[in-house]
């Protein structure tokens, strides 16, 4: 297993959010459970979870859409039970499950629309903000002939129309196909690296979360398991030697006299961690008549490293 590391906290740092305690039940079930978490300001804070782990009920108490059962949160220093937790809020855009477009409105009318919403007197910046999202020549056409991609885009637009710099984002990849999920990723970047938005999304595409973010979470049955930066990530998934042996059983007792670490996956399939001596290795598995049949060496990614964290196989 990926070794322990301290959860990407260091001292000085400014934090745009920050939860402590957090808990959420409805009735005598529990959502959220003792959630602490630290979104550093300027970071893309990815926010992993299995389906039902809790990632929404979260988004939606920072953005004030539920108040939570326990705990509290600090949303640019202000706290949440604070009076002035509103002017903290306009600092934030959301997107929470589907974007809040209008279907039968075009790209520029949902702006429009957006902007009255916000209190924006004029139309100013609205062309550079659709070009932004990449929706500045739909023209006329409405929001329900887009594709998904576009739909989130827009709802991205919309998120954006109050000037934000902090952005939260619920699973923005989800249902898009190839192409919609690496514009996301582009726009996401941009947005961070150009407009210097701090970001917190949920997701379960862990491959395209990887190329993202600077810092993680990792949620489980309504509790944080485990936050981390992505350079402390990168330090501690060690190297592993994918093998194909005949037998895992007697791969599990050789190693195990040999003091090394390993993940089993399958009968015949296992991962070993550390520095191995290959000669030692297959000697010792050919006194238990066990045959190596494939060597490979591998990186570990962040999908294995949070099957790991979590201890289970059934993930999203």
């Amino acid at each position: 297993m990926c070794g322990s590391v301290s959860g990407g906290k260091g001292q000085g740092m400014e934090y745009v959010l920050q939860t402590e305690g957090l808990g959420k039940r409805y009735g005598h079930f529990k959502a959220l459970c003792d959630v602490t978490m630290h979104v550093p300001k300027g970071a893309i804070y990815g926010f992993v979870g299995k389906n039902g782990a809790g990632k929404t009920t979260l988004i939606r108490l920072i953005c004030g859409l539920q108040e939570p059962t326990e705990g509290s949160y600090t949303l640019y220093g202000i706290q949440s039970r604070e009076g002035d937790m509103a002017s903290a809020r306009r600092r934030m855009g959301a997107v929470v499950e589907t974007p809040s477009i209008y279907m039968d409105m075009t790209a520029q009318e949902n702006l429009m629309q957006q902007y009255q919403i916000l209190g924006r007197p004029s139309s100013e910046g609205m062309k550079e903000l659709l070009s932004l999202v990449g929706l500045a020549d739909t023209g006329c056409r409405k929001a329900k002939h887009f594709s998904l991609g576009m739909r989130q885009r827009l709802g991205i637009a919309a998120a954006l129309a109050g000037d934000p710099d902090f952005l939260v984002l619920d699973e923005p990849a989800n249902g898009l196909d190839p192409q919609g999920i690496v514009e996301i990723r582009e726009l996401i970047l941009r947005l961070n690296r150009e407009r210097k938005i701090t970001v917190l999304m949920s997701s379960h595409i862990l491959d395209e979360l990887s190329r993202l973010a600077t810092h993680y979470g990792f949620l489980d049955h309504g509790h944080m398991v485990k936050e981390i930066s992505a350079k402390e990530l990168e330090e501690a998934c060690r190297k592993r030697i994918r093998v194909e042996v005949s037998d895992t059983k007697a791969l599990v007792r050789v190693l195990d006299g040999l003091g090394l670490p390993y993940t089993v996956w399958t009968e015949t399939k296992a991962d070993i961690y550390g520095t191995i001596g290959v000669t030692e290795l297959v000697l010792r598995l050919h006194e238990e008549q066990c045959e190596v049949r494939t060597m490979e060496e591998k990186d570990e990614s962040l999908e294995s490293y949070y099957i790991r964290l979590i201890g289970g196989e059934d993930h999203a």
